[in-house]
This record gives C-alpha cells, structure tokens and sequence, in this order.
C-alpha cells in the first residue's frame, strides 16, 4: 500500500489501535425512543466501521439537563448503558475500539426539552440559533444562568457518565468542549459575562474543564479520556472570537500537559478564517509545539492530506467524519484506492436503517 502511515498501528496510552484513521464523533439522531436508549440497530452501524483504529461515538448526554437534539442516545441511565453493551460488545466483537463522547449542549438547546424550564448556560445570553425539537426547529431563547450549585452537579455528571461508559464496556471517554456547546460557552467571552471564579479571566473560564477532569480521575484512568475543542470557531453555534480566545486555548492547552490524557482532538476552522482578526488558521500547526501528548486533528481530510498531516508529524491520528458515514469500510477503500459512495444528508438524522446501515461495502 502507497501512503502507509494512514495505516500503520498506534498506541494510544496503552490502547493498539489498528490504524491511525479515526471515526469522528456524529450525531445519527437514531435512538428514537423514549428513553434515549441505544438500539440494536445502532450496535450494527457501529460495528460495520469497526476497521477505524478508532470509533468515537456521537455525543451523549451526561444528564437529562444536557440535551439539545431529539433521537440522541445519552449514559446517564441504567437502561442506556445496557444499550451501550450491545455496541461496545459489536465493536469489540469486529476488535475494533470505541471511545463515548460525553456531551453537554448548554444554551443551545430550548425549553421544550426541560418541561419549560430553561436552558442551562455560563451566562444568560441567547446563542440565537435553532434547536432541533420534535417539533422542528425552533429558536434558542434566553437560557439560564447556571448558579455555582448547577456547575458543580454538571461537574459531577460528566464524572457519573465516565463511569457508566466504563460499565457499558467503552475503551474510554471524550469530553466534548467543542462546536459552541456548554464547556466551549464557558471558554468564550461572548457567551460568559460572569464575574465570579468561573467568568472573567482565562483561568476562571477554563475551570470548569479541569474541574471535570479531576473529578473524572477518581472514576478513570486519564489515559481513558481525550479532549475535544474547536478553537478558531467563529460566527457559528453563536460564537464569536476576541483577542482572548486563542490565548484562552493556549493555556487549556498548555495546562492539559499536566494530565496524562489519550489524546487531544482538535478540529481545524469549519470555515475559513484568514480575514477574522485574532484567529488561527492552521489549528494543528499551531497547537503542535504546544501539547506533548497524541494529538488528533479532524479537518475533511482526504487520503492524501491525512497522509501529509501524518508525515509532517503535525498529528498523530486524523479523524474522518462523513466518508465513514457512507462508507462502513472506509479504511479498505482508501488503502486500495477504490471509489467512495457518497453520503446523503437526507438521511444525516432521520429514524431507521435508510442511510445508516444500508451503505454498500466493497465485495470481498
């Protein structure tokens, strides 16, 4: 095979992944029942991509509190941790290995979720965006600003979900701090006015983080858990960057040195930021120096820019969201240079096996 490092192995603290190609986390919206529950069919779609060296799964909710989005599968219950067993059993099954990405959605959420109570966030400041109900889109509203009492729960909730992962059989956890949601709106001086040790300077705002990661230490090894963030983020999910935003992700960055995670996933700008001031255009060169542990970086790669990232040793892992949604073998296709399907966005978030696990897979 041309281009070998795409799939040569990886350890990852302790972990042997297969190849150095990962399934980015995506939301599928197809735990459509009441509960939330992962389903078997979701078990099948998981364990058709088993080939990545690694799976992170779509976002969770760590708790009822968390959700923003209709279908999605959480771990804060009993009966959705059973669900999670028949996935990670699946993957294991395939010997794959499969990562929980926990997620909390903050203000970008709407008060139908919460019997009309509303939307926890760091500050009372609208994202003015939609959420996704199961009535449709509807606009965020004002959320609520969180009392130190909400933080301190939400702290625990993320430490609660990373036990159930470990109960549900997961390899380890992602913190989701990414994309505009709760921990990203904490990071963020446009959607945190706060002035008490969760507001105002840089390591106010990034508390929260390090809260959850400590407290996460007395349920997981920290070489079980990864860190996601988007730090060029800008005019999207209602965020919007300052002159402190970059530094503010230098110093989470620099200061998660001093936690001996699996892995740091970063994700390069969704759109392009060569014309916004105080923003960072190449997330992973950029961070590189910085973090001394294995960095992940997801950016629409192709086989041949994952391959560049690779050699130019800017990362370790390169994450694929949407080739692996249409292709279930898409480690096989790009190492024999075959065809790949394409996705259909109609069916992204839709109920049912159409567009989940009916995608075509190479004859053997």
């Amino acid at each position: 095979m041309e281009n070998q490092i795409l799939f040569t192995p990886y350890n990852l603290a302790g972990i042997e992944l297969k190849n150095k190609m990962v399934m980015a986390p995506m939301t599928r919206s197809r735990a459509d029942n009441e509960g939330n529950i992962p389903t078997p069919l979701m078990a099948e779609y998981y364990a058709q991509r088993a080939t990545a060296g690694l799976i992170i799964s779509e976002g969770t909710p760590v708790s009822t509190k968390a959700v923003g989005y209709i279908n999605v599968p959480g771990i804060y219950s009993n009966e959705q941790v059973e669900g999670w067993k028949l996935i990670t059993k699946a993957v294991h099954e395939k010997e794959g290995k499969i990562f929980a990405q926990l997620w909390h959605v903050g203000r970008l959420s709407h008060p139908s979720f919460f019997n009309g109570e509303l939307p926890h966030a760091p500050s009372a400041i609208n994202a003015n965006e939609k959420s996704y109900t199961t009535t449709g889109l509807q606009d965020t509203v004002v959320p609520k600003e969180m009392s130190i009492n909400d933080i301190k729960q939400t702290v625990t909730d993320f430490k609660n979900a990373a036990a159930n992962a470990l109960k549900a059989g997961f390899d380890g956890v992602e913190i989701h701090a990414a994309n505009g949601y709760l921990l990203h709106q904490f990071f963020n001086g446009t959607s945190n006015h706060r002035t008490d040790e969760y507001g105002g300077s840089i390591e106010n705002r990034a508390r929260i983080l390090f809260e959850i990661l400590d407290a996460m230490k007395e349920v997981i090894d920290l070489k079980k858990v990864g860190v996601r963030l988007n730090p060029s983020m800008h005019n999207f999910m209602g965020m919007t960057m300052d002159e402190l935003t970059i530094p503010t992700f230098d110093y989470i960055v620099k200061k998660l040195n001093d936690y001996n995670l699996a892995y740091l996933h970063l994700t390069e700008p969704f759109v392009p930021v060569d014309d916004v001031p105080f923003a960072v255009t190449e997330i992973a060169k950029h961070f590189r120096p910085i973090y001394k542990g294995t960095l992940m970086i997801n950016k629409g790669f192709t086989k041949e820019t994952a391959t560049k990232v690779l050699e130019s040793r800017e990362a370790d892992l390169v994450a694929f969201g949407v080739p692996f949604i249409a292709n279930p073998d898409l480690v096989k296709r790009l190492a024999i240079g075959a065809p790949l399907n394409q996705a259909d966005p109609q069916t992204f978030y839709t109920p049912g096996a159409k567009g989940y696990i009916d995608y075509p897979m190479l004859a053997e």
